[in-house]
């Protein structure tokens, strides 16, 4: 962990004096954030400077375009809060990578799903270019998909895309369709993609997946009020949002602010925020989320991800990857 030491006072002469304050020099702390172009409402806090405000740490907003990505930054240290679904958390939760879950985003519902075309059942899946980022929770849920519906995943030719790369070859006529997550999943809808099943339809197969925010449990310690704020913010705008969804229209300046980062169109958000099931502040500590249904999530992941060959081995226990601590925190203040 690195903190950085900033606006620092010196004082040249003697017998200068700083009436009414305690401290004669300043800190601040870096928060090096790992997000992902995904429509959810912490853009808006995000694009308002609100986390920068809250934190009072000097933010950095790193781009990814996949949880795998996010995950191995984690891993090498260069950021310290990252936005990853439930399939690279699992991953990254069996190698044992010091880290923990601090806010569940929502459940996926339509917001992620398979779409196709030329093929109307699954069956005729085999054969089919479809494209997915790997480790990703799209490919986890495809994975599922493929399972429940007795496909092979060794019949279709499976390709390893971010979602900007699945976006090109869609429009290039590559690929005959692709696992993925919006604004590219509405993308693909927009221009002839039908969706075979998605993510409301995996859950019920068996295999509900989620996103999330974790933290590494260093930087955690180091600077807990830092994340505490970050989880608050975070919790503020879902708050917003679940308190009145309609005030969310494509018109709205929240909409816009999403829009902006995300790269969907603001006429499209209010739709693709209803992909996902967002609980709030409170619901994250209740047993369904943090306080014990996100661990037995990824316990139950981590067994189909042993099946599929994609992690050698499961922890007996994954308590450990997920905190209650800072959703408390922020509850209490």
């Amino acid at each position: 962990m690195t903190i950085a030491r900033r606006n620092l006072f010196t004082l040249a002469m003697a017998g200068i004096a700083f009436a009414g304050f305690g401290v004669s020099a300043a800190q601040a702390v870096d928060l090096r954030i790992g997000w992902q172009p995904i429509v959810e409402p912490s853009r808006v806090p995000q694009a308002d400077g609100t986390y920068d405000k809250a934190t009072g740490a000097t933010v950095t907003w790193n781009r990814f375009e996949g949880g795998a990505d996010v995950i191995a930054a984690i891993a090498s240290g260069s950021i310290d809060i990252g936005y990853v679904g439930s399939s690279p958390l699992t991953v990254a939760a069996s190698q044992q990578i010091p880290i923990a879950t601090i806010f569940v985003v929502g459940n996926i519902a339509e917001a992620e799903a398979l779409a196709v075309k030329g093929v109307s059942k699954p069956e005729e899946l085999v054969g089919k270019k479809i494209a997915t980022p790997f480790v990703s929770t799209a490919h986890y849920s495809l994975l599922t998909a493929l399972k429940h519906w007795g496909v092979d995943p060794g019949s279709l030719e499976l390709l390893n895309l971010r979602p900007p790369e699945i976006a090109a070859a869609w429009e290039r006529g590559d690929i005959d369709g692709a696992y993925v997550w919006d604004p590219v999943l509405q993308q693909i809808k927009s221009s002839g993609g039908a969706v075979l099943a998605d993510s409301a339809d995996v859950a019920k197969w068996g295999g509900p997946t989620f996103d999330a925010w974790i933290v590494r449990k260093d930087y955690a310690e180091a600077n807990p009020d830092v994340v505490t704020a970050f989880v608050k913010t975070t919790g503020d705008a879902y708050a917003a949002y679940l308190a009145d969804p309609a005030a969310w229209d494509a018109k709205s300046d929240a909409a816009k602010k999403i829009a902006d980062l995300s790269g969907a169109d603001a006429a499209d958000v209010p739709l693709l925020l209803k992909g996902y099931v967002f609980p709030s502040l409170k619901d994250q500590a209740g047993s369904d989320f943090l306080g014990g249904g996100t661990a037995k999530a990824i316990a139950a992941t981590a067994q189909f991800l042993v099946e599929q060959g994609r992690i050698p081995a499961a922890l007996p226990d994954y308590n450990g990857a997920v905190t209650t601590k800072f959703v408390e925190a922020a509850l209490a203040e």
